[in-house]
């Protein structure tokens, strides 16, 4: 399965509930933060909803 690496660019500050549990659940928790998972459906789809929050690298 291949990789997708995410970084946190943009703050979370002022963003709805739905989006704040989406960071965390992507495990990003810090500006800067990259995390490295396997690019699933279900990885993808959450990835999709807070896009404009995140740098995204394959």
């Amino acid at each position: 399965m291949p990789k997708v690496k995410v970084t946190q660019v943009r703050s979370i500050i002022d963003r709805p509930k739905k989006q704040k549990e989406t960071m965390k659940a992507l495990g990003l928790r810090k500006m800067h933060q990259t995390v490295e998972h396997e690019a699933t459906p279900q990885i993808m789809g959450m990835i999709k909803k807070v896009a404009h929050l995140l740098k995204i690298e394959d």
